[in-house]
């Protein structure tokens, strides 16, 4: 399935994402050279409605036309066929940020490439990796990590005051690269708003200028630790008039910290089990988090949302949201 090139074709640098299928016949790797031999590795569209990340590695390639880059990029563009019809995956596709090294999903030929991306970059010795993604909900841009190492702490910091450390889910390409080089995923907001595109393009240029990376200064960076995922079972519909309404105003309290007592959805059938609150070990501890008061699901402690949603394909596809509570690091 992977194309692999050493150059970027003159198409590619004006494409928007959904006619990358006329330029590229495959998920693409390319490698280009620089004055750092070492090269920066850049992942996108690894989710195919996020397209954040290719218009501004387009506008980064475009600078350097006619001049050296300054350091060697390694690129790969990820699910073009989503990206046509702009969307997370299609069915029936496997989600190619859960597919990487570690995943715990069925072997498939999606799977075996991003093996195959993993064992050709290892061997290059990456200087950093970086994932650029974007949000279905309403978030701030921050960057997220899957170790706690001072170079990855920096590659988050230099991008956002505000960090995620997750280990769960498994199979996405920031901790596959994790285990052989610095790896940061940066979450630029939403795809329709060109702040994320302009805030990636700033901190890619930032990244490609760095001689090596040092240790972040902590104590301006605001560190969260993700300790669950909210699911909601597909035999439950969503809705105004379906099983589950969900609060909609929770979308503009992501990375508030939620009081006990605050309305999560309202319960509009007999259905049992509505949510489900998976922890890192993939525990239901719904009831650690939730209770249910009359036709309401409540929160039962306080804890800080990320990446809330009412959007159901992005429900359906991922989850409704996570929990996170703040972690201090000496």
């Amino acid at each position: 399935m992977l194309n692999e090139m050493n150059h970027i074709p003159d198409a590619f640098l004006h494409a928007k994402a959904e006619d990358l299928h006329k330029i590229l016949p495959a998920p693409t790797l390319f490698h280009l050279k620089g004055d750092k031999p070492q090269p920066l590795f850049l992942c996108t569209l690894l989710h195919g409605n996020e397209t954040t990340g290719l218009y501004a590695i387009q506008r980064l390639l475009k600078k350097y036309q006619n001049k050296p880059l300054p350091r060697a990029i390694s690129l790969f563009i990820g699910n073009i066929t989503a990206a046509r019809e702009n969307q997370r995956r299609l069915d029936g596709q496997d989600d190619y940020n859960r597919i990487w090294p570690g995943s715990h999903h069925d072997g498939s030929p999606e799977k075996d490439m991003m093996q195959t991306v993993t064992n050709i970059m290892k061997k290059k010795k990456p200087f950093a990796s970086i994932d650029i993604h974007n949000n279905t909900g309403k978030n701030p841009h921050y960057g997220c990590i899957n170790t706690l190492n001072p170079h990855s702490l920096m590659l988050a910091s230099e991008f956002s005051n505000i960090a995620v450390y997750f280990t769960d889910p498994k199979g996405v390409q920031s901790s596959a690269f994790s285990d052989f080089c610095p790896a940061v995923v940066i979450e630029c907001g939403q795809a329709s708003d060109r702040s994320g595109e302009e805030h990636a393009l700033s901190y890619l240029e930032k990244i490609l200028q760095i001689e090596k990376l040092s240790a972040p200064d902590n104590n301006h960076l605001k560190l969260y630790h993700t300790v669950a995922r909210v699911l909601i079972p597909k035999t439950i519909s969503i809705g105004d008039n379906n099983d589950l309404c969900l609060n909609y105003e929770l979308e503009e309290k992501n990375f508030h910290q939620i009081q006990p007592g605050t309305e999560f959805a309202t319960i509009r059938s007999t259905k049992e089990k509505q949510i489900i609150v998976s922890s890192e070990s993939h525990e239901d501890i719904t009831d650690e988090y939730m209770e249910i008061t009359g036709d309401k699901i409540l929160f039962r402690k306080p804890v800080t949302l990320s990446m809330f949603t009412s959007d159901e394909r992005a429900i359906r596809q991922d989850c409704a949201c996570y929990f996170m509570e703040e972690l201090h690091i000496g």
